[in-house]
């Protein structure tokens, strides 16, 4: 869900669309201008000061750990994340960091394309949340250049479900668990738009990231025919123009403090039965071992591996890559694929238009994949949604979400939230107690 910041009169003339009301004196231009690189935020120290650390103990003995900070370009940005689960004796490091990398929006008409983390105001218009929006938790104060404090980052924690149910052959017992999660979340404004970006970190150790988008129909956009629009109010006299959202993510990986990890991608082959047989299944184990930009296909996954740590059974700790339900849009070199390991250059921020490095450097993802051996691999994930409007979406409009996880593999030996009297089973049969 988009709007255009401009209406087809006004881009005609060159105007900007003023948002005032929003942000005092500050303007929003045309989204394919040269993005510029605004100064960031003052980042926390090394060893990140108390009004930049963000520490929840979650039901079960887990504890996240991480430091945040504010870019004014993709908002906010998550360091030195680290995971503790009961009975691991010190944190075990996840991520260096973790921060939104491009919102793409063509529309179906292709007369309008807008990259709102990079071509809009998106993080100089954080909104100020109220308690209401940020139940049972914290509300952080942002400083926001030229604007100054912010009330615009929550952290709260929330109800997920069962993390467990087991019940015992003879139905006696039964272990269960209703999982929480730590949220952390801020709410960006562009234009009739509102992104809510969140991050959801799990008693069980899964990471989970999802940008939610919501506002309003952009009032300027009501004239799609019916093969790019949908009508919505009266009979079909206004069609709203349908369009894509492109969201990309940029992970630093560190297992266990050091940024050497490996790529694994992994597909499994089905072979039809012959005879009375079954059908047989092999899974392959390819090493990544330079940049790759890769497809999500069925039963085809990547993991990140640590190359230091293992668990307390000797298997090497790593992450599997677990993408959502996405539109992959072809139109665009960079939105080709699903995923994309790059080696890292700290330059390398935004997914497309990207900002800062130096003059004559490829400024999208798609064109930093040219072989390079991957020893620091920094992965980008592209998840897609193609937005037809319907009524419902008047007025404000529900959130859709898009997203991703890392779903801990083998990171503990055992599910970390093994009841005490099931510990023992660890690679072991027989009945349950």
């Amino acid at each position: 869900m988009h709007v255009r910041r401009l209406s087809r009169a006004q881009k005609g003339a060159g105007l900007a669309l003023a948002v005032t009301a929003l942000l005092g004196t500050a303007t929003v231009g045309p989204a394919q201008a040269a993005p510029q690189s605004p100064p960031e935020a003052p980042a926390p120290a090394a060893d990140c000061s108390a009004a930049y650390r963000i520490e929840q103990k979650l039901d079960g003995g887990t504890t996240w750990r991480m430091c945040w900070r504010y870019d004014t370009l993709a908002g906010v940005v998550l360091d030195k994340v680290t995971y503790q689960p009961k009975g691991e004796p010190k944190p075990i490091r996840v991520l260096n960091s973790a921060r939104l990398a491009q919102i793409h929006v063509p529309y179906d008409d292709g007369k309008t394309e807008y990259d709102d983390v990079t071509g809009t105001d998106f993080g100089y218009a954080l909104q100020n949340l109220s308690a209401a929006e940020c139940p049972g938790g914290t509300i952080k104060t942002v400083k926001v250049p030229q604007r100054g404090n912010v009330k615009g980052l929550c952290t709260t924690t929330r109800a997920r479900g069962h993390a467990y149910r087991l019940a015992n052959d003879s139905g006696t017992k039964v272990w269960q668990a209703q999982g929480k999660d730590l949220l952390v979340y801020s709410v960006n404004k562009a234009s009739w738009y509102e992104y809510i970006t969140e991050w959801r970190f799990a008693s069980d150790g899964t990471i989970t990231s999802n940008v939610g988008a919501t506002g309003m129909l952009s009032p300027f956009d009501y004239d799609g025919g019916d093969s790019r629009g949908w009508p919505i109010g009266k009979n079909a006299t206004a069609h709203a123009e349908s369009h894509n959202h492109n969201v990309f993510w940029r992970l630093d990986t560190a297992l266990d403090g050091n940024t050497k990890n490996k790529v694994e991608q992994f597909d499994s082959t089905v072979t039809a039965p012959t005879g009375g047989g079954s059908p047989t299944t092999k899974t392959k184990r390819t090493a990544v071992t330079k940049e790759l930009g890769g497809d999500a296909k069925s039963m085809r996954w990547w993991r990140l591996v640590s190359t230091t740590g293992k668990n307390k059974d000797g298997h090497a700790r790593s992450y599997e890559i677990v993408p959502g339900r996405t539109d992959k849009f072809p139109g665009r070199s960079y939105t080709k694929r699903d995923v994309y390991f790059t080696e890292y250059k700290k330059c390398e921020k935004y997914a497309s238009h990207n900002a800062g490095c130096p003059s004559g450097t490829p400024n999208s993802v798609d064109k930093w994949v040219n072989g390079q051996a991957l020893k620091n691999p920094v992965t980008w994930v592209n998840i897609g949604f193609h937005h037809i409007a319907r009524d419902e979406d008047q007025e404000p409009m529900p959130v859709h979400w898009q997203g991703f996880s890392l779903s801990p593999r083998d990171v503990t030996a055992m599910n970390p939230l093994t009841p005490a009297d099931l510990a023992r089973r660890n690679g072991n049969v027989g009945p349950l107690p």
